[in-house]
């Protein structure tokens, strides 16, 4: 049997490594391309943002600012209420919807995925059948409802609406990941002693924490930027959420659109939702991590 010569390996494991190197670079490129293309928006957006008023709105748009100016800034910041009172609001909304999604699809969840309920799997058919009905279709009745209890112009009103329309999805997906626990895990902690409720404590929530955080950035984003519920049920303006705002603000002089405030006022407006996903990113890790140990 004739022994492959030594140079002979050699030179393929260079070739070998020389095509992985080209492979990851061209994976590489690929990725600042897409990067590059999903950032160019908020790029432009930020530097018409920082522009003049005067010259946000010139025609042809020059993409970088001749003269850096705040104006369009302040003009959001002081524009009526006031944007601290607007990001209040939604701050307000958006947190009382994480707490009523997560309190009705955790249990919903946990009961749907570990116990035998009959005709479990119709009815959660049917929670997810609700998602292919518009939610504009919904917001009707749903304000019949509301206005006799005094719900309208009202967080907790507004936040039922976007739990309304955020659950089914929320419980679609702390049913699977509840249904992703090793049973072991469950039959371990009811032989010492643990109730489903303790088990749920004890043993699922740590283990769904990811998942968990899924509904919560959901939850927030949904409720942070959602504009139709938030306008038909927020009547007086000291109610108003900031997409509502930033529809307002844009309305310039004889019906002409201020694109420099309306770009400052989404700077501002996607800062929350970076700002809670950068807080959150170490449970996607350490959900990752635990997953990957499993």
């Amino acid at each position: 049997m004739t022994a492959i010569p030594h140079e002979l390996t050699a030179n393929r494991s260079v070739a070998l490594g020389t095509a992985k190197a080209r492979s990851s670079y061209l994976v590489a490129a690929v990725c600042l391309v897409i990067i590059a293309m999903m950032m160019f928006p908020l790029v432009v957006s930020f530097f018409a943002s920082i522009k003049t008023p005067q010259e946000a709105v010139a025609v042809p748009p020059n993409y970088l600012p001749h003269a850096l100016s705040l104006a369009n800034y302040i003009k959001v910041y002081n524009y009526q209420a006031g944007l601290p009172t607007y990001v209040f609001n939604s701050l307000s909304v958006a947190f009382l919807t994480i707490l009523f999604c997560l309190a009705l699809s955790v249990p919903a969840g946990y009961g749907l995925a570990r116990f035998r309920i009959p005709g479990k799997e119709a009815i959660f058919l049917f929670l997810l059948a609700s998602l292919m009905i518009p939610y504009q279709a919904l917001l009707t009745p749903l304000y019949l409802m509301f206005a006799p209890l005094g719900l309208t112009n009202s967080h907790v009103g507004l936040a039922i609406v976007h739990t309304v329309l955020q659950l089914p999805f929320s419980i679609y997906l702390m049913r699977h990941n509840f249904e992703s626990v090793p049973r072991e895990l469950e039959e371990a902690a009811i032989m010492d002693g643990c109730t489903s409720w303790q088990a749920l404590l004890k043993v699922f929530l740590p283990a769904v924490r990811p998942g968990m955080v899924t509904v919560v950035l959901f939850a927030f984003i949904q409720s942070w930027n959602e504009f139709i519920a938030a306008l038909i049920f927020m009547g007086r303006e000291t109610s108003f959420t900031v997409p509502i705002m930033l529809v307002a603000v844009r309305l310039g002089r004889f019906g002409t659109v201020d694109w420099g405030a309306l770009q400052a006022g989404i700077i501002i407006a996607i800062v929350p939702c970076v700002a809670i996903y950068v807080l959150l990113q170490r449970y996607y890790v350490s959900g990752f991590l635990s997953g990957a140990v499993k």
